[in-house]
């Protein structure tokens, strides 16, 4: 049997898109093409499975391809579209070409079959990849199909693959690229680690321009602060979109050092994206003019705030989205002000901590600097009060990072934190997380990147007592 396997781009609920999406990659002289699952269902449509007219137009979609009569027998997830007809097997079991294929959304192990399709559209999450190859102990010829697309906060990032009966490895498909290959089940290839900040790299710049391509957006702004969150969001944008496509704002404050000026100015001449700059200062003062200065919270504020409102209006004069820029280090601690910082449509870094921020930086520099250098090596801060610098008020981003990877994201117990960190700390940070949940509610959307993200996989309470 001649299997062609077809890692897919598909978008939720777009019937048409996805029935051309199918249709360009239907190839003569192959018994079975393999597509990934399209029901609204598998690509993320949440409570659109709810919608009669939806699940309407989602079984029309698959007797519109039935009515193309391909020579070849196609498996759509768990739906066979071949001879004119569509079929779906009460027990998982199809009889192709005289061989019994058996397809599933989950492994099950000791099946007895010729062929084993997984179909099931699995989210993009950093580290998880070669354990879920490796996990896999086949006994019969296997696919695993995944799709391209994007699920909101889930990347379908498709690393479709196959092994032999004899559990080798035969084939591993791309990241966040479309491939359409023929399987051979003879011989073993080897596995291709993909370093995880080239994948992580491909799945943000992949989720902005599907997002942009979904919502309308062509073009995008963002603050420029001259730190490195937004200069990696830039530096993301820029990838995705074209430099053409990236507006980028200055801000500075009376509290704004030299560097953030000509350091920002500098990323974005290697960039090629255009600036305007608008400091905040008069607006500060005016506000301010009748008012006590007690230089305290509320002033720190208000300058974040004053520049969502700039940022704000270039996203609806120039009809662009508006970045986010927080990290998932200071989401954990909610280091953001609402309605200040925290405004935007799309979060590109919302779930790397800020050491994976600093390596995914150093990645994107490693053959030459797009990020200024001076930017990497700055101390973090949010320059809202002289000398301010982000560990006054957090702990070392090592440290704090470490936390929040065992605790959130490894769900290891404050016992074993306790025997690494000292337990004030600890105690803190994780009191400091579950009291910020409120703020995080009020986030805008972004790329998940991790199996525990604030995205999703994460449910904390905002009103407990535990913590």
């Amino acid at each position: 049997m001649k299997i062609l396997l077809a890692q897919t781009r598909l978008k939720t609920a777009d019937f048409d898109f996805n029935f051309n999406s199918i249709v360009d990659k239907v190839k003569d002289g192959f018994d079975l093409i393999i597509f990934p699952s399209s029901d609204i269902e598998d690509l993320g449509g949440k409570d659109l499975v709810l919608d009669k007219d939806c699940r309407s137009a989602q079984t029309n979609f698959y007797y519109r391809l039935a009515d193309k009569k391909f020579n070849s027998a196609l498996l759509i997830g768990n739906v066979l579209v071949r001879n004119g007809n569509v079929e779906v097997s009460d027990d998982g079991y199809y009889d192709i070409c005289g061989k019994k294929v058996f397809v599933s959304d989950s492994f099950i192990e000791d099946v007895n079959c010729d062929l084993y399709v997984l179909a099931k559209n699995r989210y993009f999450a950093m580290n998880t990849y070669r354990d879920f190859v490796d996990g896999i102990q086949v006994k019969s010829d296997f696919v695993y199909i995944n799709a391209i697309g994007m699920a909101d906060e889930n990347i379908y990032a498709g690393g479709s693959f196959a092994k032999n009966a004899d559990n080798q490895l035969v084939y591993q498909g791309l990241v966040c690229e479309e491939c359409l290959s023929e399987i051979s089940f003879a011989s073993g290839i080897d596995f291709v680690d993909i370093p995880m900040e080239e994948q992580v790299l491909k799945v943000t710049t992949f989720a902005l321009k599907e997002y942009c391509e979904n919502s309308g957006f062509q073009k995008v702004v963002l603050g420029l602060s001259g730190g490195i969150d937004s200069a990696l969001t830039a530096t993301l944008a820029v990838k995705a979109l074209g430099n053409e496509n990236v507006l980028g704002i200055l801000m500075p404050s009376m509290f704004s050092s030299e560097g953030s000026i000509t350091d920002s100015l500098n990323l974005a001449k290697n960039l090629g994206i255009k600036t305007v700059k608008e400091p905040i200062t008069p607006l500060f003062d005016a506000f301010m003019s009748n008012r006590e200065r007690l230089h305290d919270l509320a002033e720190e504020n208000l300058q974040a705030r004053l520049r969502a409102l700039i940022l704000m209006f270039y996203s609806n004069r120039e009809n662009r989205l508006l970045l986010s820029t927080g990290n998932k280090s200071e989401s954990a601690m909610g280091f953001g002000t609402l309605y200040g910082d925290l405004a935007g449509g799309f979060n590109l870094i919302c779930d790397l901590t800020k050491t994976n921020v600093y390596k995914l930086s150093n990645y994107i520099n490693k053959d030459k600097e797009v990020i200024p250098q001076a930017i990497i090596d700055k101390a973090p801060s949010a320059e809202l009060h002289p000398g301010q610098k982000d560990q006054d008020r957090l702990p070392e981003y090592a440290v704090l990072d470490d936390i929040i990877e065992m605790y959130l994201e490894q769900c290891i117990s404050l016992d074993e934190i306790y025997a690494k960190y000292d337990k004030t700390l600890v105690d803190k940070t994780i009191k400091t997380i579950y009291r910020m949940q409120f703020k995080r509610h009020q986030g805008c959307l972004g790329v998940r990147l991790t199996e525990r993200s604030f995205c999703n996989g994460i449910n904390m309470p905002v009103v407990q007592k535990f913590y």
